[in-house]
């Protein structure tokens, strides 16, 4: 008799070991389904000034000079780096992580003294898997200076019209 006990408990003891190996491995399975969804998140992500400088995605965002003795527009420096890049449809609002882009800007104004247009804010989930979450937004580009030799925006006020990310419904940013 104390034979079958003995087996019984060795076989619920294996029972138990297949489900929890069965578990580990399906819970490995889904975070690495995550880390591949974030991984692909970056090749979607929008692109930096450079991207844009050169063209990407078939778009040039540069925009030709109207006459040869007018004043050179200023661009905007993505990061504060590179070549300023004038009109530009993507600009990195958070340099440290690139958590936050405002994208798909369209300008209803581009002048040598300021900007006004509007676009999205896009805040990255982060590293938890959350998904990115998209806000509306009025941008405006001002205080042109010189910077490296070539003319810049050097602030960016972006005023939210819905939801905003962070409570706030308006932000000024440094962009120099």
């Amino acid at each position: 008799m104390t034979d079958r006990t003995v087996a019984r408990w060795a076989g619920w003891r294996r029972v138990v070991a297949i489900l929890v190996g069965v578990a580990v491995l399906v819970v490995g399975g889904v975070w690495l389904e995550q880390a591949t969804d974030r991984a692909s998140m970056v090749d979607a992500a929008p692109k930096t000034a450079a991207a844009q400088r050169s063209g990407a995605d078939g778009q040039d965002s540069q925009v030709e000079p109207e006459d040869s003795g007018a004043r050179e527009l200023p661009g905007v420096r993505d990061c504060g780096m590179g070549e300023p890049v004038q009109e530009p449809t993507i600009i990195t609002l958070d340099c440290s992580t690139s958590g936050r882009v405002a994208s798909g800007i369209q300008w209803d104004a581009y002048t040598e003294d300021g900007a006004n247009g509007s676009g999205v804010v896009q805040v990255s989930g982060g590293a938890s898997g959350a998904a990115a979450k998209s806000f509306q937004a009025k941008l405006r580009l001002y205080g042109p200076k010189e910077v490296d030799g070539s003319v810049a925006f050097t602030a960016l006020e972006v005023v939210y019209t819905g939801a905003t990310p962070s409570g706030e419904h308006r932000e000024v940013l440094p962009i120099a």
